[in-house]
């Protein structure tokens, strides 16, 4: 799986290091297994508007992107054995409970990676 950096519309670093679930298998794995998310990471499931928390051992933060990367929807601490969702989204940023208030996603925030041209 590939890692890269997101940045918000004023260049302001959303997810240091943000993992991409591109494939089928790692969509459906997500951060199951894992014991937590370290500050700075996420995880990008990408073709997908809904995700769930079960098995999960901790919350996450879930901010919901559409086709151009603007925040749909933002659900904070997202604990295990639940479900969200936003229609229109198509991908979800899974990032460690509490990240998004701290770096200020909110709807309508448009992110990017580090190397494309804001």
């Amino acid at each position: 799986m590939q890692s890269r950096s997101l940045l918000d519309e004023s260049g302001r670093v959303v997810c240091e290091s943000c993992e991409v679930a591109a494939s089928m298998g790692a969509r459906v794995r997500g951060l199951l297994g894992r014991k937590g998310v370290e500050p700075g990471h996420g995880m990008l499931i990408e073709k997908t508007g809904s995700i769930h928390t079960v098995f999960m051992a901790f919350p996450i933060d879930a901010v919901f992107l559409d086709r151009t990367m603007a925040v749909r929807r933002v659900v904070p601490e997202l604990r295990p054995w639940r479900a969200a969702w936003k229609l229109g989204a198509r991908s979800v940023l899974e990032l460690r409970a509490g990240e998004a208030a701290r770096v200020g996603l909110a709807e309508g925030s448009r992110l990017t990676w580090q190397d494309q041209t804001i």
